[in-house]
């Protein structure tokens, strides 16, 4: 797998993290299901399968141990589920997922199910657990509806605190990112004592709005040069139209947020959207959910807790928050870039391909304006 430092190129003026991944935030866990079967002609629950589920474990205890989270939607027409209940307690209490559109409710059920698992008494428990999507349509059979339970448990058992797979793995399998081949990215930065890491599936932007570091790389690697799949899954027609899609980005932190804080930290993933040229079309489903485990082991699930004393809780100062925001806006921009460079070309239902951002005219484009490799 080969990311966008691997080639010499660096975005951004903040560290990142050791994996430069959102892993780096401590007890953080990603695990991936991949499925890519069959070939040739759609047919309808069949295939071809260009899909599968991501997720992202907070801590090994989240369950138990909820943390504060807040959310932001810059475009709405996606999902991102138990928002709601976010936006009412400020605490995300399960690990989140991202799949394809059409399979939300089964990913959900079975993040239920897998939680229920783990308890000696789940006759008398409920959850609300965070799935979100993005649409792979124009490559997947995406009615066919072949995510199962599970592959969401086994994305769970794999999750990993390591290194992160990104590309065309996961929920990012089938996904197109400013009409190249996109899918799952992550990144980090060191802010101060603390880390801020992103993971994104992109599968959003038109060509030509492209900008890698400010350069102009879509306008540079235009569709002439390199062929858009959804102007292919145009002409079959039922594929997206440029610039249609969505993109999902989770941000974690360790820094001692609160909810609202956190809620103007997810905010600031457009900013890092923004400097990559996506514009939270009309057709776009734009959500960010940003969670803290700073707070850890302070908190204990509202689902069992009984009445207590209160107890204390650690926030930075408003006056700190600046430079979080910068690490988020980084993280999210590097996470997009590192789904971009890592994804390998895929051919998808009905012979849609679509192609990889070629490493050597990316390398060759960011020459031509100073920003190559150092």
């Amino acid at each position: 797998m080969t990311r966008y430092r691997d080639l010499g190129l660096i975005v951004g003026q903040l560290p990142t993290g050791p994996l430069n991944a959102i892993t780096d935030v401590a007890g953080v866990a990603v695990g991936v299901t991949t499925l890519i079967e069959g070939d040739g002609r759609l047919q309808i629950g069949v295939g071809p399968i260009r899909t599968g589920v991501t997720v992202i474990v907070p801590h090994p205890r989240i369950g138990a141990e909820p943390v504060f989270a807040g959310c932001h939607r810059l475009n709405g027409n996606g999902e991102l589920t138990g928002l709601e209940w976010i936006r009412e307690s400020g605490q995300l209490t399960t690990p989140v997922a991202i799949t394809n559109t059409h399979s939300v409710g089964i990913v959900r059920d079975a993040l239920v199910a897998a939680e229920m698992r783990g308890r000696s008494d789940p006759t008398a428990y409920w959850s609300l657990p965070v799935v979100g999507e993005t649409y792979d349509g124009t490559l997947n059979d995406i009615n066919g509806m072949h995510v199962r339970p599970e592959h969401l448990f086994a994305a769970l058992d794999s999750a990993s605190s390591g290194a992160v797979p990104e590309g065309g793995v996961g929920g990012g399998t089938g996904m197109i990112c400013h009409g190249f081949k996109g899918g799952t990215g992550t990144a980090s930065r060191i802010v101060n004592d603390w880390t801020v890491g992103a993971l994104v599936q992109a599968n959003y932007g038109r060509r030509e709005r492209l900008i890698v570091d400010g350069v102009p790389v879509g306008r540079e690697i235009p569709v002439t040069e390199i062929p858009s799949p959804w102007d292919e899954g145009e002409r079959l027609a039922g594929g997206s139209e440029p610039g249609m899609g969505s993109i999902i980005v989770i941000l974690a932190t360790d820094a001692p947020m609160l909810p609202h804080q956190l809620e103007r930290l997810a905010q600031r993933a457009g900013l890092g959207i923004a400097r990559a040229g996506g514009a939270g079309e009309h057709s776009s489903g734009d959500l960010f959910l940003a969670f803290s485990t700073g707070n850890r082991g302070r908190l204990e699930s509202y689902k069992t807790e009984a009445a207590t004393a209160p107890f204390e809780i650690a926030m930075i100062p408003e006056g700190s928050i600046s430079d979080l925001f910068w690490g988020a806006i980084e993280a999210t921009e590097e996470a997009i870039l590192n789904a971009l460079v890592a994804a390998e070309t895929m051919i998808g239902r009905d012979g849609i391909t679509a192609r990889a951002l070629d490493h050597g005219r990316l390398v060759e484009v960011m020459e031509t304006y100073g920003r190559g490799p150092a």
